[in-house]
């Protein structure tokens, strides 16, 4: 069981209260995850040929400074900005060298995204403990992505918390359970994607994105997901400038929309949304089964 959490606000306005807004939306989940929970924004976007890198290293005694003098050496046009064992690294070097490069020279840290707009965060821990943690509340940005976690069939560790991401720009969380992830990941790893956890929802993130590489749209990449995967499911998904929301066929996994003409709000139960502004004259509404529901920033 799990807890997806969504929002997207149209008016610039209210782009300084993303994360003011979202916070109670997270915690109102922690019945349905408290094992871990995460967060991937939206923010506005680096230019140029400048990426984001959101980092994270679990050990709290990590030297962030002497990493930030390591990659000053080897990266171009580098910045840190440093949050508890996160960091966001902004540069020029290319991203999937960059990324190898990490691997070997600090292998204890992990890259969570790669992007022009997006930061994730995530780590173990009650929702209040992580938000309060990485300072959610004070999250800028047009939409983001959120989950809490109870884990059922992978370990409580940062690497099986959600959201998951792949190439850039590109996040989801998840909502159930596959029953055929394995032959999914063997797929795939074929094909050349590699793979950093063993949580089905990591396989589920790589394979739709690996469809859109292929040159799906969203739709058409998600019309062959309902073919290849067996088990059950409600996908929410950030790209740099939409969130889009799935149910499978049985729609068996709760979720809800509330809608106005100042955000879009998605959550797994009701009691995430109660507390936004005016929800009591948005949209509310159940979506359907195997309909794919978007929004633009």
């Amino acid at each position: 069981m799990c807890g997806i959490v969504g929002l997207l606000v149209k008016k610039p306005v209210l782009r300084e209260r993303l994360g003011e807004m979202m916070v109670p939306m997270l915690i109102g989940m922690t019945e349905r995850g408290p094992d871990s929970s995460g967060m991937a924004v939206f923010t506005e976007p680096v230019t140029g040929k400048r990426r984001k890198l959101s980092l994270y290293c679990a050990d709290a005694s990590f030297d962030w400074k002497h990493a930030e003098g390591v990659l000053s050496e080897r990266c171009d046009d580098v910045s840190l900005a440093v949050g508890a064992n996160h960091a966001v690294l902004t540069t020029t070097s290319e991203p999937v060298a960059l990324r190898a490069w990490l691997r070997t020279e600090f292998p204890d840290m992990r890259v969570l995204s790669v992007g022009r707009s997006i930061d994730l965060y995530k780590d173990v821990g009650l929702p209040v403990e992580v938000a309060e943690r990485y300072h959610f509340a004070t999250l800028r940005g047009t939409h983001l992505v959120g989950h809490t976690r109870m884990a059922t069939e992978s370990a409580v560790t940062p690497e099986n918390a959600h959201p998951y991401t792949a190439g850039e720009d590109w996040c989801l969380v998840h909502n159930g359970s596959l029953a055929n992830p394995g032959s999914i990941q063997r797929k795939l790893e074929k094909l050349g994607v590699h793979f950093e956890s063993d949580c089905d929802t990591e396989c589920a993130c790589r394979y739709i994105h690996w469809r859109l590489d292929e040159g799906d749209t969203l739709e058409q990449a998600l019309e062959k997901a309902f073919e290849d995967f067996d088990g059950f499911f409600t996908f929410l998904m950030g790209t740099h400038d939409k969130l889009a929301l799935v149910r499978d066929p049985f729609a068996c996994k709760p979720a809800v929309v509330a809608e106005t003409d100042d955000y879009v709000a998605i959550a797994s139960e009701f009691r995430s949304l109660a507390h936004l502004p005016d929800v009591r004259h948005a949209r509310v509404f159940e979506p359907k089964p195997v309909q794919v529901y978007s929004w633009s920033v």
